[in-house]
């Protein structure tokens, strides 16, 4: 299954777990307003790919308590530095990972989250917090390693609970849970003061805690995300279509100059504005002809291959094919539309396509994970300079007395995913994307109504 978070601004933060199956297939398809006025020449297709689709893998696996990293934690003194580092990279992660997930679903419970729910997260959390400050390095090159990762993952279990506490409905467990969540983020502030993590000077200010951290999270991730090269497909064959086409011209216009010359006789006037002519049509269809043969030998084909490595060995580990093109709603599968619940109305639509095919090599992947965990951004910055800005205003009756309110102008953008995971029937979903000029201003998944005779997903 697929998860679809909004992240600050118009970004979208897509997850999925790619199992033990060795080949994945995934499409991504936006439907955009027609009234915003979008098409390739607006927002062309290799700018909307480099400028707002970000593609991260990551090592995962979907044990909370990894055997084989307890077992290198426990024999650190005999790790070098940088397997000493990789081996809480890795128990960091895991910790980082599931507790934003159990957060995240916590927070988006109808009903609102139960205390017994809470308390589970909470007792998981610092058990896992216990055993990492079981046994502190002496070595001064491995403590800096553990200072680090210590600090933020005390100040990341603050931040979630916190944000737990933010959104807590005001029920009648209310104010027992969120005394016990604000005891833990004490007791993990307590701690980072007490062994000195951060200065006063970094403390008082939002801006520098909060860059800082960022910082270390960003260290905790690098030893357990996967290198990775992006080339651009076809430029061989477009050099040869270039080519080929510069070939078939220049022979028919000088062909069509030897006939002007042969039957005007001589180097007249006439004769000139003929080359003339000739030369100018030459400039006008060339380029025209190679981007349609260009158009129809790329139709369908993979724009872009991304290759995937492990930081640690540099093997390679996989390889994946993308796409990105603009389609029309009517040329869309049935599964699809079907999904986006199609209508008259919704024609004159604008669909924005992603699509991937990759293939992971597990064999080679770090020893005792066989899973990785794809987290794909999209930017949605470049449709909201389409958008109009400011408000309008309506007109409300209450009590007799009629108000008027301004409302800000929101659009609605539907995104369908559809994956297929090895010889898996393909599970397909959907959201729905509320957008203003200045953000997102809502998420909601969309269950799918599961047809009769249909197969599971689809």
């Amino acid at each position: 299954m697929i998860s679809v978070e909004r992240k600050d601004g118009f970004a979208l933060k897509i997850s999925r777990i790619l199992r033990e199956a060795t080949e994945h297939r995934l499409d991504i398809y936006l439907f955009i307003p027609g009234e915003l006025g979008l098409n390739t020449n607006v927002v062309p297709e290799e700018e909307f790919y480099h400028g707002a689709i970000h593609v991260q893998r990551t090592y995962f696996s979907d044990q909370p308590l990894l055997p084989l990293v307890h077992s290198r934690l426990a024999r650190r003194g005999k790790l070098t530095t940088e397997q000493y580092r990789l081996s809480l990279s890795l128990y960091a992660y895991q910790y980082v990972v599931g507790l934003e997930q159990s957060c995240h679903q916590l927070r988006n419970e109808k009903s609102g989250a139960g205390q017994e729910a809470i308390e589970e997260v909470i007792a998981l959390a610092q058990d896992i917090l216990r055993r990492l400050r079981r046994n502190v390095p002496t070595d001064q090159t491995l403590l800096k390693y553990y200072v680090n990762i210590d600090n933020y993952l005390s100040w990341f279990t603050e931040q979630r609970l916190l944000s737990l506490v933010a959104h807590l409905p005001r029920n009648g467990d209310y104010k027992t849970t969120k005394s016990l969540l604000l005891e833990i983020c004490d007791i993990e502030r307590r701690h980072r003061v007490t062994q000195q993590y951060n200065s006063s000077h970094t403390t008082e200010a939002l801006s520098r805690i909060s860059n800082k951290m960022r910082l270390l999270r960003r260290l905790i991730e690098y030893p357990v995300t996967l290198k990775e090269k992006t080339r651009e497909l076809g430029g061989g064959e477009q050099k040869l279509l270039k080519a080929g086409v510069t070939a078939v011209v220049m022979t028919s216009v000088s062909l069509a100059a030897y006939e002007v010359r042969e039957t005007l006789g001589g180097i007249s006037l006439m004769v000139i504005f003929a080359l003339a002519l000739l030369y100018a049509l030459r400039e006008l269809f060339k380029d025209d002809l190679r981007n349609t043969l260009w158009r129809w030998l790329r139709k369908g084909r993979p724009k872009w291959r991304r290759q995937y490595f492990d930081v640690h060995s540099n093997q390679l580990v996989g390889r994946q094919l993308e796409w990105f093109d603009y389609r029309r709603p009517s040329r869309l599968s049935e599964e699809i539309l079907a999904a986006r619940h199609a209508n008259v109305s919704q024609r004159e639509e604008v669909v924005m396509h992603y699509g991937s095919h990759s293939r992971m090599l597990p064999t080679r992947f770090l020893s005792g994970y066989e899973q990785t965990r794809e987290l794909l951004h999209l930017d949605l910055s470049l449709l909201s300079k389409l958008m109009e800005k400011g408000s309008h205003h309506v007109y409300q009756l209450k009590e007799g007395q009629v108000s008027r309110q301004p409302v800000e102008k929101r659009y609605l953008i539907n995104l369908v995913t559809r994956e297929i995971q090895g010889q898996k029937p393909p599970v397909i979903q959907r959201w729905k994307v509320v957008m203003s000029r200045s953000k997102i201003v809502e998420i909601e998944e969309i269950p799918q109504r599961k047809a009769a005779g249909s197969s599971p997903g689809s």
